[in-house]
């Protein structure tokens, strides 16, 4: 008898099919329990390999939980490998904490290429926001050097495309100049996910299409929310990976649905924390993603990329 086909393979959905490694809360929405929905909903089979378990986000008081190390998660690879089912045609990554597993994160980028040699790598290097590092200083050498040249799309936030281009960003001009830098060295695609830019934030896009030809730019207008929100950088960069897909060359529509989706998400968790009678400036608050499921499968376009010439 032969065992039955691997239907994912056999019949693959129109979208793709995304290997997403990121943290695990229990309780709350971060990490893959921030991207895998939206990317289900979006019609993309996503396969989590949880980088670590925890009871909850590190911004409460205490967590406890279970951490995944390099040799754990090539072993799951090992298993994937030995019933053929390495065959990918995304793979997702957002917060890794150290660089034994980023470097078999590129063990991995390097197998599943060798699978599917058109693996799209979507990577969210996560260092830090703010000013403020929040992994070891040595993992930013590791993500310049080893990790940029492998990606697809990055999707740092200011501080991170700083720290990776070694650039300030003060002006719309420098983040353009960054992306430019981030693009030389691996990535077609670079989203600056949020920029501040004299009290006004911005999302700042990048499509470098042709070798020879400069880059297609835009940037998108975000009204600031006087909150703070865990979950929504890998929201973002989930929500991203999905519409970048549908448009594959139009990298300003896919981010017009992204921020759109988020946005509306956000202004949704502001008003229930508010209803629920929470001060929504005193602690970070945790995103209201199921009750807004149909923001993300149909979003209103609120938000419009502008065109740099």
């Amino acid at each position: 008898m032969a065992p039955p086909p691997i239907l994912a393979l056999a019949l693959p959905s129109e979208t793709g099919r995304v290997l997403s490694i990121q943290s695990h809360t229990v309780q709350g929405y971060v990490g893959n329990k921030s991207a895998i929905f939206p990317l289900q909903l979006l019609g993309y089979d996503v396969d989590p390999i949880n980088s670590v378990q925890f009871s909850n986000h590190t911004g409460y008081p205490t967590f406890k939980g279970q951490v995944l190390n390099g040799d754990q998660l090539w072993e799951l690879i090992e298993g994937l490998e030995a019933n053929n089912l390495l065959f990918y045609t995304h793979l997702l990554t957002g917060y890794i904490g150290s660089v034994s597993f980023l470097n078999t994160v590129l063990k991995v980028v390097d197998k599943l290429r060798s699978i599917n040699p058109g693996l799209t790598y979507v990577c969210d290097p996560v260092l830090g926001d703010e000013g403020k590092l929040y992994v070891p200083r040595e993992l930013v050498s590791v993500y310049r050097e080893k990790v940029l040249p492998v990606a697809s799309m990055l999707t740092p936030n200011q501080f991170e495309a700083e720290l990776l281009t070694g650039l300030r960003i003060v002006s719309e001009q420098d983040g353009r100049e960054a992306c430019n830098t981030l693009h030389s060295a691996g990535p077609s695609k670079v989203v600056i996910t949020s920029i501040n830019i004299d009290g006004d934030l911005l999302l700042l896009g990048s499509h470098h299409k042709d070798k020879g030809q400069p880059p297609v730019q835009f940037r998108i207008s975000i009204p600031k929310i006087p909150a703070y929100f865990t979950g929504t950088g890998d929201l973002t960069t989930a929500l991203l990976l999905g519409w970048s897909n549908k448009y594959p060359d139009n990298l300003g529509k896919a981010a017009e649905l992204s921020v759109s989706s988020l946005q509306a998400l956000l202004v949704r968790t502001i008003n229930d924390y508010t209803r629920a009678g929470h001060d929504c400036r005193s602690s970070s608050l945790e995103i209201r993603l199921i009750q807004s499921q149909d923001n993300i499968r149909n979003p209103e376009i609120k938000y419009r990329a502008e065109m740099y010439d």
